[in-house]
């Protein structure tokens, strides 16, 4: 069931966030309503607080499975600091 809602926003943000929601191919309410959802949906895992482009992110790299982060890390840094 949809409920409406009023806020108050100032003109130039809500034009602003028009344009951005018409160039994704969104309505600004659906931007507002995929936003909210974000925001209060309850994690299985509460403890690990994630933003939402992290979110967004997370599975996009898929390492080997013979991949030692440990590894890679002491390389990388070594490389940058020596």
């Amino acid at each position: 069931m949809n409920a409406k809602l009023t806020l108050s926003i100032e003109q130039t943000i809500v034009e602003k966030a028009k344009i951005y929601a018409k160039s994704k191919g969104d309505s600004l309410p659906g931007i507002v309503e995929n936003y909210l959802k974000v925001i209060t949906k309850e994690d299985e895992n509460s403890d690990n607080k994630l933003t939402p482009v992290v979110k967004s992110l997370k599975g996009a790299f898929k390492a080997p499975s013979d991949f030692d982060y440990k590894k890679e890390l002491e390389r990388g840094l070594s490389e940058k600091y020596l």
